[in-house]
């Protein structure tokens, strides 16, 4: 079997951290969002891949490289024009790479539990094509199955009125690449612009062909905008191991992962993510749900349910820091005493006085 990673898109809700680098690459708890899809494959025993690029591809390329230091081979796909989910499975198949059955993996995509069960599931009820599901509270938001009897009968993308709770999770398995392409040229560009993979697997349903899903057991979470990135690092906290390499000078308390190069000198109260060389001094206090990435700093005050991302730095003084996303290579700075709370969402290379 081979795989399929997803990563062409410009991550536009994701702006203005977009603008300096691809989504997938955004690290959450020390790692770029594309490597839990990657390792989440290779764990399965996917680990022929192939990895659609585009935007900021090359940053992409340098990053995977090979794919050996994942245990992965690793062949680079592009996607000059976005055209969507199903144009980018079919630029797999127009390469030569999608050459037997396949799974595609969203790249922005992080599942709390192991595709290996769902693939194996897949591999037993020899259906043409299967699907993830999972419940949400909006299916405005997303494509959407319609189920009557075990069987799916419809997919709506991004139903205006719901006609069903159960998303379409970012995983999608095909058995035969010569179908995907047949269904592909039925297809025509949605109302978005783009063709849609519902649409490609409602083929295979009109078309009388075996389609099956498994419904997802734990969380799931589509990364794509800011409130999806601060989700993802509460639910990969939530499991998070605790974990001490760098240096305690200070208290760590509950589940915190302390990254090699850390320094801990003032308080962390878990759960919480001290990346490699970040530093936490002693008029700073880490509260819960926290993503320190490496070699960031924070000199004063306290930062709760936030992430700051790689090589920035806060001096907040007597101020806290709460639901925020704090950009690579920035500075924020109180520079008188500011009490309370202060939300901000602040690009990479910013510089942010209060």
């Amino acid at each position: 079997m081979k795989g399929l990673i997803l990563a062409a898109g410009e991550g536009s809700r994701l702006r203005p951290f977009t603008f300096s680098r691809p989504k997938h690459l955004i690290p959450i708890l020390g790692k770029p969002m594309i490597q839990y899809s990657l390792e989440d494959l290779v764990s399965s025993g996917v680990k022929d891949i192939g990895v659609v690029v585009g935007y900021f591809g090359d940053m992409i390329r340098e990053f995977l490289g090979d794919g050996s230091g994942f245990e992965a081979k690793v062949t680079y796909i592009h996607q000059e024009k976005r055209l969507g989910i199903a144009h980018a499975i079919h630029r797999g198949i127009e390469e030569g790479f999608l050459d037997r059955e396949f799974i595609v993996y969203l790249g922005d995509n992080i599942l709390s539990d192991r595709v290996r069960k769902y693939v194996e599931h897949w591999l037993e009820n020899g259906s043409d094509a299967h699907i993830l599901l999972a419940k949400v509270p909006d299916p405005r938001l997303f494509g959407v199955a319609v189920l009557r009897d075990g069987i799916v009968v419809k997919l709506v993308e991004k139903p205006k009125e719901p006609v069903s709770d159960l998303a379409v999770v970012g995983v999608y398995m095909f058995r035969d690449p010569e179908l995907v392409a047949r269904a592909f040229k039925s297809l025509k560009p949605s109302w978005r612009g783009e063709y849609e993979v519902t649409e490609l697997i409602q083929w295979f349903i009109d078309n009388g062909f075996k389609v099956t899903y498994s419904t997802v057991d734990g969380w799931w979470k589509d990364v794509g905008t800011y409130e999806g990135l601060l989700d993802a690092v509460y639910l990969l906290l939530d499991r998070a191991e605790p974990r001490v390499e760098g240096e305690v000078e200070g208290e760590v308390r509950g589940r915190v992962i302390v990254e090699k190069d850390a320094v801990v000198k003032g308080v962390v109260h878990g759960p919480a993510y001290i990346g490699r060389g970040a530093i936490v001094e002693r008029n700073a206090t880490v509260e819960h749900y926290v993503s320190i990435e490496h070699n960031s700093k924070i000199t004063s005050g306290s930062v709760s349910r936030s992430i700051i991302l790689d090589n920035s730095t806060l001096d907040l003084n007597k101020a806290r820091l709460v639901d925020s996303v704090i950009g690579s290579r920035s500075q924020v700075k109180c520079s008188r005493e500011a009490y309370g709370d202060i939300k901000l969402i602040v690009s990479d290379y910013s510089t942010i006085i209060l």
